[in-house]
């Protein structure tokens, strides 16, 4: 005998429960990834906001940017390209020491600035004025330089061809020193010297303290404070009864 709750036809299968439309399937969420950060939009001329390596690398290109394209980091090559020929001419003969220790002493300026300038050490010290320690160094190189020469000349009575060509090459290596002084200018122009810097401000005026009264002692919790006893009749008619 069949079953009562059999009909005749096949009974239709029960439809699934949908899921809600707001949330996704568990297979997009493996597909979807975790975004990432992006970075803030920083300024092109300016540091902004940076930090870190990113600082650094906007420091380093801003820095040699600045030193390659005005000039300053081709004359410093040519100064230090002329004083290192000028001490390979010297080799050969007796020279006086002071001309050893200038021509040494500029070398190592040259190379101290052209490292500060092309790593952006200088950007890291901002208490130091980095155009007008340079101008200085520019000046004083070109003081030594010709010093130099006019050594040499006074110390040899006869001069071989190397010992000349070397003599040049420090004129040279000067002329360059000038040439960058020149060139240091462009750093000072458009700026104002601010008035008034070097003077002191005002001193400040010491605080006068107040004196202070008799401390009230403190009332306590329940107590009424004292009544002020009452003051005597004034006596309202001149010159009273003797």
């Amino acid at each position: 005998m069949a079953d009562k709750g059999k009909k005749g036809k096949a009974a239709a299968p029960e439809p699934q429960a949908t899921p809600p439309p707001g949330d996704p399937k568990p297979e997009d969420k493996k597909d979807q990834k975790p975004k990432k950060k992006e970075k803030s939009v920083q300024p092109q001329d300016e540091v902004g906001t940076r930090k870190g390596c990113r600082r650094y690398k906007w420091e380093f290109k801003d820095s040699n940017k600045e030193f390659w394209v005005m000039g300053h980091a081709e004359v410093k090559i040519l100064s230090l390209g002329c004083l290192i020929a000028a001490m390979v001419m010297f080799t050969g003969t007796t020279v006086h020491p002071l001309l050893t220790l200038i021509i040494t002493m500029e070398l190592s300026v040259f190379c101290f600035f052209f490292i500060i300038y092309t790593f952006a050490i200088n950007r890291y010290m901002p208490f130091i004025l980095w155009p007008i320690s340079d101008l200085l160094n520019d000046l004083f190189a070109f003081i030594f330089l010709v010093g130099a020469i006019v050594i040499a000349v006074k110390t040899r009575t006869s001069m071989p061809t190397h010992y000349f060509i070397a003599v040049v090459l420090i004129g040279v290596a000067g002329l360059f020193a000038l040439i960058d002084i020149c060139l240091q200018r462009k750093h000072f122009k458009g700026k104002k010297v601010k008035r008034n810097v070097l003077i002191p401000p005002p001193p400040r005026e010491p605080k006068v303290e107040k004196p202070k009264g008799p401390e009230k002692p403190p009332e306590k919790a329940g107590e009424k404070p004292p009544e002020k006893a009452p003051e005597k009749a004034k006596d309202k008619g001149k010159g009273g009864k003797k």
